[in-house]
């Protein structure tokens, strides 16, 4: 009790307490302890006077201590060192001797000097001058730990194997960074472990197996983490440490990282290592290394010695995944009866699973008893019946993928082929798979169609028509895919419809009957089909591309759109999905959307020219003339054949007044439509508007010679003449009056016949329409170019013959068109002839002739 009050006073410093604050008011204490009358104590009052400057440096630094400041100088006051004595006074004035030593700090009457230790005893230390004198003080009142070494031992194991289930939890959640995270800090804690077991004298106690699971899942994690290095190094320290037991084994998951990393040799070394210090008894863990040496082998291209593990593997523990390998090897090594003997023993693998009829069973029972029904939805997606269908469907597919490389081995000759595949299939049919033969007939279809033979690939599918099983709608969904491809709608629709009936989830042939009714223009109809299909498996990624397509040739831009950028989120990176995103976005106006689109679909087809096109028009329609430019130039370049380009370039040409540049690109467009009569008329435009008029007049001769009935030449052929005062210009006026009057005749016995567009109109009717029909083809994404393209720009058309170029019109972008490569007569259809019912000519052809040159003839 004395020393907890020195405690507390020498937390108070050296401020004085006042006379009437009792802190102990309510408890007993001793009289010993009783202050209140030392002001009236003689000797302690004596004490003060003549022995405070003399005391030993021992009770000087004890109070100082205690108190919490400096030793007081000669002539200062103490008061913190009078509160601390206070307990030797009072003992002193009950009848003991004056002290001459340190003060007694916790003494009764009757008792001994003690030894001084109190300083340990209220929490001071040798570490004390990094603390407060409060710090101190308050951690002395703080109630001792009653734990011992052994509890607290056992309490940071407790702590590091919580750490470590925390790492396993997060590494099973594909949290790799924070399982690696916790199996750092487990590691750290199991090291503090040590150290305190050691300064515990509890060195012999030591955990071994906390230490192995904690630095195993360290190593494991630093793998997951692709931390290669600290992995092996981890391991290397596990392997060699004799105190582990079975500590070899881990030479597996060196082995496993080598193989990682691509360092063959070194993981065959130590699956060897881990395979001979597995012992005996554990068949299946030899089973599973001979299998990885194995596959190391197969990389390594040493196919003996792997088909000799495997063969070792199938002969201890056959399983369909080491057959399946086996079938491999020997289709490497060209080895085809091997092969059939390998497919052979992997159709004898033992396969334990229950049959998917037992679920049907319960179904039935199910609809009588509440009970049973209430244990289906119980089983139906539990984690028993998840691996199950995961077990199956692997062995199916190594089973079907064998059977595959037995067929292909025959080469491409079709009889080989066919009876390769009419081997596994009886081999199937005789085996306890026999459920799968049906599903390797359609693959063999499906081999009929990668030839070209789609007439033995429809015999082969008609073979299932019959048939009332999911295999039988399989084949009926592929017939209608064939009929389709050879646009026999009719059947196809057929056979999407039996494959519907056969079953109704079969979203491919919900997507066929969309395909049918798209086909013949039933637009609500295919769209109804499509949104079907997405119900019965929203991954349908066709079902999703055509709906979009659907909701755009229904001019339902925005959902067209939302249609693509949920099939972008599933198959990413595919161009046709982008091109269509950035052709929704261009028809809804969005331009800076629409350029990044096609901006992002050029990093993945960098030579498209249709993109490059689309891009051109975008940034001409935002009047950047020369980001345009070289898009266009690079479209060209890509496909030189695209006449909108080439009337882009040569009109760009002509508005910057390089009208030689210009020459060359129309000199391109006759040679893809020299029966177009527009091209040779701007390549002598152009000529003329360079100053080369005896150019211009060899080129429009020329014109007149292929074309002689086109007024446009003839009026340019009389504006030339004129200005270089030749004689012809004459000659061609008059070839410009019968013309016109010929055009007129001929005007009036169509309109007699049926309607008919004017001569000039029928003339230039593909140079004034046809931005607005030269995308009418049924490619997806595209437009009709609006009015005011290349066929509006003055500065190509020669129906003015004036000689400064206007500003040309903007175009609107569009895809490349068909080219019209054909051959027609330029003057038009044949005139229709009446029949003669007289001999004489009729006074208008005379009048034709007869005419003079007026001056209204020529051009202004």
């Amino acid at each position: 009790m004395c020393s907890i009050l020195a405690l507390l006073t020498g937390t108070v410093g050296a401020a004085t307490m006042m006379d009437n604050d009792d802190l102990y008011s309510g408890y007993d204490y001793s009289s010993a302890m009783d202050f209140s009358a030392m002001d009236d104590d003689i000797h302690f009052q004596q004490a003060i006077k003549n022995s405070m400057t003399r005391r030993p440096m021992t009770q000087s630094r004890l109070l100082t201590g205690m108190g919490g400041s400096r030793p007081a100088t000669r002539g200062q006051p103490r008061t913190g060192l009078l509160r601390s004595a206070a307990p030797s006074t009072a003992s002193f004035r009950g009848g003991m001797p004056p002290m001459t030593g340190r003060p007694l700090t916790g003494m009764t009457s009757g008792d001994e000097n003690r030894p001084m230790t109190a300083v340990k005893g209220v929490g001071y230390s040798s570490a004390g001058g990094r603390q407060s004198g409060f710090e101190r003080g308050r951690s002395g009142l703080e109630p001792h730990s009653s734990q011992t070494p052994e509890e607290r031992v056992r309490q940071l194991e407790a702590r590091v194997m919580a750490l470590v289930e925390e790492s396993c939890l997060a590494s099973c959640r594909n949290e790799d960074k924070l399982a690696l995270d916790r199996a750092k800090e487990a590691s750290a804690k199991e090291r503090t472990l040590i150290r305190h077991r050691e300064q515990a004298g509890l060195i012999d106690s030591h955990n071994l197996e906390l230490t192995f699971v904690v630095l195993t899942n360290l190593a494991h994690q630093y793998a997951k983490n692709e931390l290669y290095t600290e992995a092996l190094n981890t391991y290397q320290v596990i392997t060699k440490n004799k105190n582990f037991n079975n500590a070899g084994r881990l030479k597996v998951n060196m082995g496993n990282i080598y193989y990682k990393m691509g360092q063959f040799p070194k993981a065959l070394k130590f699956y060897r290592m881990a395979l001979d210090q597995i012992p005996s008894g554990q068949s299946s863990t030899k089973i599973k290394i001979m299998h990885n040496i194995g596959i190391l082998f197969v990389k390594m291209g040493h196919f003996p010695d792997a088909i000799t593990s495997f063969e070792f593997c199938m002969h201890e523990k056959p399983s369909f995944r080491i057959g399946l390998h086996l079938v491999v090897c020997y289709h490497a090594m060209g080895d085809r009866a091997k092969q059939k003997e390998a497919f052979q023993k992997l159709l004898q693998v033992p396969f334990d699973m229950e049959n998917e009829d037992k679920y049907k069973d319960l179904e039935e029972e199910a609809e009588k008893d509440p009970q049973t029904s209430l244990v289906l939805e119980v089983i139906k997606n539990d984690p028993m019946r998840k691996l199950e269908r995961r077990l199956r469907n692997e062995a199916e597919q190594c089973i079907l993928t064998a059977a595959k490389l037995i067929s292909s081995a025959a080469g491409e000759d079709s009889a080989q082929l066919t009876e390769a595949y009419d081997w596994c299939v009886d081999t199937l049919k005789n085996s306890q798979h026999s459920e799968l033969a049906n599903d390797l007939e359609i693959n063999k279809a499906v081999m009929y169609l990668r030839q070209r033979d789609f007439r033995a690939a429809i015999d082969t599918l008609k073979v299932f028509d019959k048939v009332d099983t999911k295999v039988a709608s399989h084949a009926s969904t592929n017939l209608a895919f064939l009929f389709f491809l050879r646009k026999e709608y009719e059947e196809a629709e057929k056979y999407a419809e039996r494959a519907r009936d056969a079953d109704g989830y079969n979203a491919p042939a919900l997507v066929n009957l969309g395909n049918c009714c798209f086909q013949r223009g039933d637009l609500e109809k295919a769209k109804e089909y499509y949104i079907c299909a997405l119900d019965n498996d929203a991954s349908c990624v066709q079902a999703l591309y055509n709906l979009g397509l659907t909701n755009k040739n229904m001019r339902l831009y925005a959902d067209a759109k939302d249609s693509f950028v949920k099939l972008h989120t599933i198959v990413r990176s595919h161009p046709q999905i982008i091109y269509q995103i950035a052709n929704c976005s261009e028809l809804m106006g969005d331009i800076d959307q629409a350029t990044e689109w096609y901006i992002q679909m050029l990093s993945l087809v960098p030579s498209d020219p249709d993109t490059l096109f689309h891009l051109g028009g975008l940034l001409d329609s935002e009047g950047d003339k020369q980001a345009a430019y070289q898009y266009y130039f690079d479209s060209s370049r890509f496909y030189p054949a695209n006449l909108e380009v080439i009337d882009w370039l040569g009109s760009y040409f002509i508005e910057h007044q390089v009208s030689e540049k210009a020459i060359l690109y129309f000199e391109r467009a006759t040679l893809i439509q020299p029966a177009e009569v527009r091209w040779h008329l701007i390549i002598a435009s152009c000529y003329r508007r360079a100053g080369n008029y005896q150019r211009a007049l060899a080129k429009y001769k020329e014109i007149h010679v292929k074309f002689p009935d086109n007024i446009e030449c003839l009026k340019f052929l009389v504006r030339i003449c004129t200005d270089l005062g030749l004689k012809e210009a004459a000659d061609y006026a008059v070839e410009l009056k019968r013309a016109e009057k010929y055009k007129e005749m001929r005007d009036e016995r169509l309109k007699s016949g049926r309607p008919s567009t004017s001569y000039r109109s029928g003339l230039h009717g593909s140079r004034d329409n046809s931005a607005a029909s030269r995308r009418s083809d049924d490619r997806p994404g595209s437009m009709a170019r609006p009015p005011g393209t290349a066929g509006e720009r003055a500065s190509l058309s020669p129906a003015s013959p004036q000689p400064a170029p206007t500003a040309a019109a903007t175009p609107t972008p569009s895809g490349p068109r068909e080219i019209d490569a054909s051959y027609s007569d330029p003057i038009g259809d044949p005139m229709a002839q009446r029949p003669r019912t007289a001999a004489f000519r009729p006074a208008a052809e005379d009048d034709l002739f007869d005419d003079e040159l007026g001056d209204d003839l020529l051009p202004e």
